[in-house]
């Protein structure tokens, strides 16, 4: 009985074509250079999420009286 290969996606650090499956160790990246260069970008937190700061308080929740 054979193992049926893995689909191909793109690798997501350099796009090249790489198995996802058992075989590819470093799945879902093409080898352990794309894999280690994605890791150095997470840990210099080069990955960020864009976010705009309230600048009036306009976008603050309202506050209760508790009188």
């Amino acid at each position: 009985m054979s193992t049926p290969p893995g689909r191909t996606v793109p690798c997501p650090a350099c796009r090249k074509p790489s198995e996802y499956g058992p075989g590819n160790r470093w799945r879902p990246f093409c080898s352990e250079r794309c894999r280690s260069v994605d890791l150095g970008a997470w840990a210099s937190e080069s990955y960020r999420v864009p976010s705009q700061a309230p600048t009036d308080g306009a976008d603050a929740p309202p506050t209760q009286d508790l009188h």
